[in-house]
């Protein structure tokens, strides 16, 4: 048997009274290292393997492939693992709705995402729309004042489905309460 088969024996061997025992065995990986006759730091790579390439064991202990392939791909595992955990973390500081779905399995780290992009760039359009109509209709209505064009107002005159009734000028002015307030809010000029 390679020093690599040895290394993993040992480590899931070790993994194993562990489980059984719900506790770290009394032996210490030391210990185990001179009895089998590897080093702590190969020992150290099957445990890493056994963490987060655990399918990779059977493959190493069986000689289908070498400890430091497995412990290649475990490494890749764990940086993945952290970086998702990080991704994660993140998301949920900033969406913890999104977080919630991808930690119930609903979604992927990468879809969550992927959502929260697409929100933001609707949430980009609708700002830009409402920026434009606003931009479009308040310095028009601020023109109106001081002048007498509501005196010349012709309903007959407005176009289809444009007209302006009582009802279309209390929904203005409470649009303009409104916008008047937000502005306050924001502290805007």
């Amino acid at each position: 048997m390679t020093k690599g088969q040895l290394a993993m024996i040992t480590a899931k061997a070790r993994s194993l009274s562990e489980h059984e025992q719900g506790s770290p065995g009394e032996r210490s990986v030391r210990s185990l290292s001179e009895q089998a006759g590897v080093s702590v730091g190969r020992i150290g790579q099957a445990n890493m393997v056994l963490r987060h390439a655990p399918d990779l064991a059977d493959a190493v202990i069986n000689g289908t492939m070498g400890l430091n392939e497995a412990y290649s791909v475990a490494q890749k595992n764990k940086a993945q693992a952290e970086s998702s955990e990080a991704q994660l973390a993140r998301l949920r500081s900033e969406d913890p709705q999104l977080a919630d779905r991808v930690a119930e399995g609903e979604l992927t780290i990468q879809g969550a995402w992927a959502e929260r992009k697409a929100r933001q760039e609707e949430d980009l359009r609708q700002r830009r729309v409402a920026t434009n109509l606003l931009c479009e209709i308040l310095p028009a209505l601020a023109q109106i004042r001081g002048s007498r064009t509501f005196a010349q107002y012709d309903p007959e005159l407005a176009p289809p489905g444009r007209a302006v009734t009582r009802e279309v000028i209390e929904h203005a002015t409470t649009a303009l309460a409104e916008v008047a307030a937000a502005w306050k809010d924001r502290d805007l000029p």
